[in-house]
């Protein structure tokens, strides 16, 4: 899976059609292996990414689980500190 596209399930507060889009125009960069389409390729580019967004919204809205929402904030710091151990600053 491409790393760059994070879980939007099971949040507080909910995904946004922001981060619904950039997952989406992730996903369709990954397996076109397109970081922006040629001009003949665009509208077909760009049709995948609505219909992967709108897909994905829909998931969203149909999930259920009984786990707590996880907090953003919260998973943001987990996720720095994580790439802060896996990267180090170099020492000056």
């Amino acid at each position: 899976m491409c790393r760059n596209i994070k879980p939007l399930f099971n949040f507080e507060p909910p995904v946004t059609d922001d981060e619904v889009h950039a997952a989406s125009l992730q996903f369709v960069r990954k397996v076109s292996g397109f970081n922006a389409p040629s001009q003949a390729n665009t509208e077909a580019f760009d049709a995948a990414v609505d219909e992967i967004a709108e897909v994905t919204r829909r998931l969203m809205a149909e999930l259920t689980t009984a786990a707590p929402p996880k907090d953003r904030e919260a998973e943001a710091e987990k996720a720095r500190a994580r790439a802060a151990k896996r990267f180090p600053s170099p020492v000056s």
